[in-house]
């Protein structure tokens, strides 16, 4: 368990450093922009690898206590939910009216991903990682408010929109009978 939060560790505290603005114009001051985002990718990777071993580790171990057990149609639930945050995060790279109205669709989608992920599963890992997840992304969309974001060119037409959807029916589908079990988490 130790791997998983020291990943966690490592991989929020470089993401919620934007969230303090004046924070992060000291580093970069001090360090320069291209040194900063360079430790910000380092750090961030190395938190990513972290995680995952951590999560590699810690699943199925005798501290992975099973907390809850959750009914089986939350298992539905979380496929379907699924859905639309794979169509968000395909809306973060392609310009579109969804892109727009979410706001920040990235952190709208590892919002529903962690929610469907802790309904669905009991344990204490899923505790940990999801919830980690979560309380990041609520922490970051509500500092997003406060930071100067520059914003994006408004999307035009719906030809974005359907790419947005296409592409995040492709992604989630490609998930669900492919890439999950391919990280190691078959879904039963």
């Amino acid at each position: 368990m130790a791997i998983l939060v020291c990943g966690l560790v490592f991989f929020f505290g470089a993401h919620l450093t934007p969230t303090f603005p004046q924070f992060r114009a000291r580093l970069v001051e001090r360090l320069g922009l291209g040194p900063y985002k360079l430790a910000f990718a380092a750090v961030s990777l190395a938190g990513l690898v972290l995680i995952v071993l951590g999560v590699s580790a810690f699943r199925g171990a005798p501290g992975d206590a099973r907390l809850w057990s959750p009914p089986p149609w939350t298992r539905h639930l979380a496929f379907a939910l699924m859905l639309p945050a794979f169509v968000l995060i395909a809306s973060a790279y392609i310009p579109s009216r969804i892109r727009d109205r979410a706001g920040h669709p990235m952190l709208a989608a590892i919002i529903i991903w962690a929610v469907a992920h802790l309904l669905a599963n009991g344990d204490l890992l899923a505790l940990l990682l999801f919830g980690a997840f979560l309380a990041f992304a609520l922490t970051d969309r509500m500092s997003v408010a406060r930071r100067a974001v520059a914003p994006h060119l408004p999307a035009q037409g719906s030809g974005g929109d359907a790419a947005a959807v296409v592409a995040g029916v492709v992604l989630w589908a490609a998930t669900l009978f492919w890439l999950h079990g391919l990280a190691g988490v078959p879904l039963r």
